[in-house]
């Protein structure tokens, strides 16, 4: 296990050099703010905060867990417990992974604890490195510092895939292919990450906005509103591209099927130009003794042009049908999309006054 410690006396002195030792004092001591940063903590190293911090096993256990569990908020009275879940930046699957942050939120400390490194973690870290400023408003706003990036960092991720999302509509319409469909799938798996991780943390946030734990200042109630209202707008967005996935599906076996139809009409033309040529190939190719057209002269070019004559027929007859369109004008069915100007609300007027407009 690593940690950083950082320590803001009531003097307002930062300390971001703390060892073990000093940690255990000062949050023995309840004086100033306490943030312990716990990078990959292994199962046995639940100890220092069951021993040193004096954290419930049960919550210590969720804590230093390798596998992600759900969003969730439990109050303890003198602390809070809170798992939250962000994305794992350093994944390189094409898959959207997941990854937990657990929070320990007392009154003058921030405990969290996570297994990979987290960009939003390290922002607030500098933050605070910097000037202090996420830790001199209190325990609470640092905690929203946290959170906010954690949050504001899922957003890139959705707008990629509103991107890919394009690039996929325009290939299951054009070019579909095996790989068109296996991105289609990728992006719902990734999709339905998000909505699992996410979602379940609009009630935490819900929570800590409304005022229903003292730990969380009123003037900060309101902050957590805001992050919020992002993750509600991560959440519509992720909805939107959920849609227009299950549409880019939809589109994608419209296309293969339509590109099937095409070819088994193909070849039914096929077919069907050479059944009447063959009719007339196997008529004339028996072996029987008397067949009156054998001994004509012109036997041989009257059967060629009637293979000639059958073969223009079913074209014709496939082209009357609109099964061949060469040579056929297409009529677009698709309408402009301008629309007359006297339809728009407010164009009359304007068209009164025009006459009457001066140059000043």
């Amino acid at each position: 296990m690593s940690f950083k410690a950082y320590y803001l006396s009531p003097e307002g002195d930062l300390r971001y050099d703390l060892n073990e030792e000093d940690t255990r004092a000062v949050f023995e001591s309840r004086r100033g703010l306490l943030w312990v940063d716990i990078d990959e903590p292994k199962e046995g190293d639940g100890k220092l905060m069951e021993q040193g911090f004096h954290f419930h096993h049960l919550a210590v256990e969720d804590a230093v867990s390798p596998v992600t569990h759900s969003s969730k908020i439990d109050d303890f009275g003198d602390y809070i417990f809170i798992l939250f879940n962000g994305i794992n930046h350093l994944s390189e699957s094409d898959i959207v992974e997941t990854t937990q942050l657990a929070v320990f939120l007392g009154s003058h400390f921030v405990v969290s604890i996570h297994h990979l490194p987290l960009y939003s973690v390290e922002a607030v870290r500098q933050l605070v490195e910097g000037d202090g400023r996420p830790m001199r408003y209190g325990a609470d706003f640092l905690l929203h510092a946290v959170v906010d990036a954690l949050i504001d960092n899922v957003l890139p991720i959705v707008d990629r895939m509103s991107e890919l999302t394009d690039d996929i509509e325009e290939e299951s319409i054009r070019n579909p292919q095996q790989a068109t469909l296996e991105a289609i799938l990728k992006l719902k798996r990734s999709m339905l990450r998000i909505h699992r991780g996410i979602s379940p943390q609009r009630d935490i946030l819900n929570r800590l906005s409304r005022g229903e734990f003292p730990l969380i200042k009123a003037e900060a109630q309101i902050f957590y509103r805001d992050v919020y209202d992002h993750l509600m707008r991560i959440e519509d967005l992720n909805q939107l591209i959920r849609d227009r996935a299950d549409n880019a599906l939809a589109t994608y076996m419209s296309s293969v099927a339509n590109r099937q139809n095409e070819t088994m009409r193909i070849l039914s033309i096929v077919a069907a130009i050479f059944m009447p040529i063959t009719l007339i190939a196997g008529i004339y190719g028996m072996n029987f003794e008397y067949m009156p057209e054998l001994k004509w002269h012109w036997g041989y070019f009257a059967v060629l042009g009637l293979m000639g004559t059958a073969i223009v027929a079913v074209l014709w007859w496939f082209w009357a049908r609109s099964w061949i369109t060469w040579g056929r004008r297409q009529a677009s069915r698709v309408k402009s999309i301008a629309v007359p100007r006297e339809k728009f609300i407010g164009y009359v007027g304007y068209l009164a006054r025009q006459p009457h407009q001066k140059r000043e």
